[in-house]
């Protein structure tokens, strides 16, 4: 059973970082028809010298449709006070209404949540350079947190997706890095340990398609990319444990590959996007350290 009291700081930290106003973007553009291929771009504040690293930023929420890019735009806002241009992502997730036998709304569309992380990674660096100039798109570095850290740490692997992939790239992206921020990154782990209420099985569309498409969905599973990666977890995450993202790490060991983690003391699920908490601070140096 969980801790009372890391269930009740756990809801003051989400608390705080939902307390912020969503800030409105410089600009805004669409990769697809869908009403959620849009893009939110956010240029860099204050005096730039010069072009600027561009962050793409995919927002978490268990991949449910209650939860939209919306809550991430105060944490856009802060990167981008700290320089850097940022584009936010929207994509396709769950339905809004539960299914049967569902406690809620059930997590991510398969495929369209994967087609549209594909299609709006693949648009970004046109669309950057109509929509904010600003933008360096050779120094891109793609971060996301829980679900979002999912999609980020796929968004970067999809070269050594699985032979036939509709998502495949012949070659590594173009990124200099990876930074997941309590990333559902080991989807067998996340399972476990009821990660969001199943919602890694439910992504994938249910156990009937757990063993069929595990491969081309789960970052433990697509390892080595030879992309620069970090992870940034709290140790007292109850949302996305620890364990999560240290099965990560060790799959990429495994592998050959050396992953960064950065464990914080005292810290749970939400800080890592809270402009009001000294983990958001934390989080922007280690964008910094693959972006500059």
């Amino acid at each position: 059973m969980t801790d009372p009291a890391a269930v009740e700081r756990d809801a003051a930290e989400a608390a705080s970082a939902f307390a912020h106003p969503a800030v409105a973007p410089d600009a805004t553009a669409t990769y697809g028809e869908h009403p959620d291929h849009v893009v939110d771009f956010y240029a860099p504040r204050g005096e730039t010298q010069g072009p600027a690293p561009l962050v793409v930023l995919l927002h978490g929420g268990a991949w449910r449709a209650p939860y939209d890019r919306q809550h991430v735009t105060p944490f856009a806002d802060f990167l981008a006070r700290r320089g850097f241009a940022v584009a936010n992502v929207e994509y396709r997730r769950g339905s809004s209404l539960p299914h049967q036998n569902a406690e809620g709304p059930v997590a991510g569309r398969w495929p369209e949540t994967f087609d549209d992380v594909a299609a709006a990674m693949d648009a970004l660096p046109g669309l950057a350079a109509d929509a904010l100039p600003q933008a360096d798109v050779r120094r891109t570095v793609v971060t996301g947190h829980s679900a979002g850290g999912h999609l980020a740490l796929w968004a970067a692997a999809r070269h050594v997706l699985p032979a036939g992939s509709p998502w495949r790239l012949p070659a590594p992206p173009m990124l200099r890095g990876v930074v997941a921020l309590a990333p559902i990154a080991d989807f067998a782990v996340a399972e476990e340990l009821g990660v969001c209420g199943g919602a890694s099985a439910q992504l994938l569309g249910g156990a009937d398609h757990w063993d069929e498409r595990l491969p081309y969905a789960d970052p433990a599973a697509l390892l080595p990319t030879g992309i620069a990666t970090a992870v940034v977890q709290g140790r007292d995450d109850i949302v996305v444990p620890q364990q999560v993202a240290e099965a990560y790490v060790a799959a990429a060991a495994k592998a050959g590959e050396m992953v960064g983690l950065t464990l914080l003391d005292a810290v749970g699920h939400f800080p890592l996007i809270d402009p009001a908490a000294d983990a958001c601070a934390v989080v922007a140096e280690e964008i910094s350290q693959l972006a500059w």
